[in-house]
């Protein structure tokens, strides 16, 4: 029966030990602002992605081309020189020199277009980028959780053995005495072994969860100290749909590629031909030496013709990419409603959850500090003990895990909503 009890508890009695480090001998936290935010984490990454080092790039091209929108052609004027000879033939001094310019013209109705189509790009610029901002913040949040959750192992752990190593002290004081038998040693001193394997483990999940938020952040959070951060502020009271439907990134952007898309079609449709040329040219010249010289100015038009075939083709294209992104913007939003109701429904869960564990874990406490008064005195056995210090630590575990998760719930909800880390 001894040995069933031994095999039973000794497993899980370096979770026990967590209890009497995290209750009784836990040290006060360092002060919060030494530990890394999540917000600072959200900085961090952010600031690596290559969308965030060349948004200031893009936002200058889109703006250039809204500038070149209200210029009064549609390219830069062309300058046109040529000269005609006859030195190389009868060289009887026949002269003629031309000097023109050509400029480029709008055709009906393009101009207002490409002003609009270059407004709604500056726009898609910016949404693309609050659209990556909101996919980073994702990864963010969910190694930042790991990491946190990895640490609060670690810190039980840790507590845990150094509760083993004191139990495995007192149990031989006691051995010493003749209070209690050789087997007692040996099953105080397996808890501290088993206590140790723990602490192995945790630290090599805290090494793993710390090296994902490194490769995100760039930042090594091992180093940091400081108590579990606080969770994010909780969502206002606004409903999802007026917040998706308002201020949501993935949608503006969605929304945006669907503005760009129609406003490309409209574009190319007014574009069924290239741009008429309009040029001004002045032309000296004289039949033969001696002559007086003449001067000319000749004023062109030149209008290519339509290729209609050439216009169908980018109208098709541009439409097929609208009809994509409406397609894609309905799906987003049925996609963001169900998963802004199923992150609502996890945070009151999580709320729940954490009452019922820190219940649990406060008599869970009290009852520990019972048969630890009864070991003392004798009144109880160490297998008894050892399921009662296996129970409150299971009992904080569970605490400590549930406070993290809601914190990681509310994240998630914010997340959803399309609100970056705060």
């Amino acid at each position: 029966m001894f040995q069933q009890l031994r095999l039973k508890w000794l497993p899980g009695l370096m979770l026990g030990l967590a209890v009497n480090g995290a209750w009784a001998q836990q040290p006060a936290p360092p002060a919060p602002s030494t530990a890394l935010s999540l917000k600072h984490a959200f900085e961090a990454a952010w600031a690596r992605q290559p969308e965030a080092l060349s948004l200031t790039t893009q936002q200058e091209a889109a703006q250039a081309r809204r500038d070149s929108a209200d210029s009064w052609f549609v390219e830069p004027p062309a300058l046109e020189v040529a000269g005609k000879t006859d030195q190389l033939d009868s060289n009887r001094g026949s002269r003629e020199y031309e000097v023109g310019i050509a400029v480029p013209i709008w055709l009906s109705g393009e101009r207002s277009s490409t002003a609009v189509l270059a407004t709604a790009e500056i726009a898609a610029t910016a949404s693309r980028a609050r659209g990556a901002q909101l996919r980073t913040a994702a990864a963010v949040r969910t190694a930042y959780w790991d990491w946190q959750r990895a640490r609060v192992d670690v810190t039980l752990a840790r507590a845990g053995l150094e509760n083993a190593r004191e139990l495995a002290a007192d149990v031989a004081k006691r051995i010493k005495a003749g209070d209690l038998a050789r087997a007692d040693q040996h099953q105080a001193d397996g808890v501290q072994a088993t206590a140790e394997a723990a602490v192995a483990e945790a630290e090599s999940a805290l090494a793993d969860a710390a090296q994902q938020l490194r490769t995100l952040t760039g930042i090594g959070p091992e180093r940091s100290s400081g108590g579990v951060s606080a969770p994010e502020p909780v969502p206002s009271a606004a409903t999802p749909t007026q917040i998706l439907e308002t201020a949501h990134p993935a949608v503006a952007e969605l929304r945006d590629r669907v503005d760009v898309a129609r406003r490309t079609m409209t574009l190319a449709s007014v574009q069924g031909r290239a741009n008429p040329e309009l040029s001004v040219t002045t032309t000296r010249e004289r039949g033969a030496s001696g002559e007086s010289w003449e001067q000319t100015v000749t004023l062109g038009l030149r209008i290519p013709l339509g290729s209609g075939s050439r216009s169908r083709s980018r109208v098709a294209s541009a439409n097929a990419e609208a009809i994509e992104a409406e397609a894609q913007l309905q799906i987003e939003l049925e996609r963001l409603l169900a998963e802004t109701e199923m992150a609502h429904q996890r945070v009151e869960l999580r709320r729940q959850q954490v009452a019922a564990a820190e219940r649990r874990s406060d008599l869970a406490q009290a009852s520990r500090g019972f048969f630890e008064k009864a070991f003392r005195l004798g009144e109880a056995d160490l297998p008894t003990r050892l399921r009662i210090e296996f129970e409150a630590a299971e009992a904080e575990r569970e605490r400590a895990r549930a406070r993290i998760d809601l914190a990681a719930a509310i994240s998630a909800q914010r997340q959803a909503l399309g609100l970056l880390p705060e």
